[in-house]
């Protein structure tokens, strides 16, 4: 068995002129392998390369694939991911994955950058300050989730209520109010933040339901999944699936 053109050629778009040493000590893995991510999935849908990628940048956070991820970034820069863009990315993975998950992702997204010669610290996105972080995070659930969300942060008993507030102040405060993705994307990533660590299908499912109301529809979501799968395997994209198709059959 070999590599099918499309492979090969989609291989050279995100690693121009580099040669896998797979090739000589895993040649039947890595034709498998490669014939299914890099042709067999890739032409089961129609997400562009942009999009593919931050989705396999988020997913590789989330099941803590971190020398994949330092694999895959330079090719998601070479397929019109933004230094910004991949950066948000990681910095957004720390509310749902915590700084002990995120930090090998950060210092290696920092090593990726600095080999390509690209200058740090980028230009900043944040849009909040202390002062009005809290007021701009509970529009940001509201505009994402609905108005149910705007006095969320005030719910639960008094011994966790502090958590309440976080969530509004820092998780979408802090994070999603910062430019360089949009609240789209943002949602996106989430679940696949949610959906590669596995174990979070009440959160998945809920921000399955945001993701659509978002305009990330059923058939988008399942795309983003099969996408991931060859980075997260079978049971977790299962999982996710069926969180989608839950979402998407109580809405109706």
């Amino acid at each position: 068995m070999a590599i099918t053109e499309f492979a090969k050629k989609y291989h050279e778009k995100m690693f121009p002129g580099y040669v896998s040493e797979f090739l000589r000590t895993d040649p039947e893995f890595t034709e498998r392998f490669d014939n299914f991510a890099f042709d067999e999935v890739i032409n089961s849908c129609s997400l562009d390369d942009r999009t593919r990628m931050t989705a396999i940048l988020a997913a590789l956070l989330g099941c803590q694939g971190i020398d994949e991820f330092k694999v895959m970034l330079p090719a998601a820069l070479n397929l019109g991911v933004t230094p910004v863009e991949a950066k948000e990315i990681v910095y957004q993975a720390a509310a749902y994955l915590g700084i002990g998950r995120v930090f090998p992702f950060l210092k290696g997204t920092n090593e990726v950058f600095a080999a390509r010669g690209i200058t740090l610290p980028l230009e900043g996105q944040e849009t909040t300050t202390m002062e009005n972080r809290l007021e701009k995070g509970i529009q940001a659930q509201v505009d994402i989730f609905g108005e149910h969300m705007r006095e969320f942060y005030k719910s639960g008993p008094d011994e966790s209520r502090h958590i309440n507030r976080w969530l509004a102040d820092n998780c979408f405060g802090d994070w999603y109010t910062r430019t360089g993705l949009d609240y789209r994307q943002r949602e996106m990533i989430t679940f696949c933040f949610l959906a590669a660590q596995g174990g979070c299908e009440p959160q998945l499912i809920s921000h399955a339901a945001a993701n659509m109301k978002m305009g990330n529809d059923k058939d988008f979501l399942i795309q983003i999944i099969s996408q991931c799968l060859p980075f997260i395997g079978y049971p977790r994209s299962l999982n996710a699936l069926s969180c989608v198709n839950k979402t998407a059959e109580s809405s109706r």
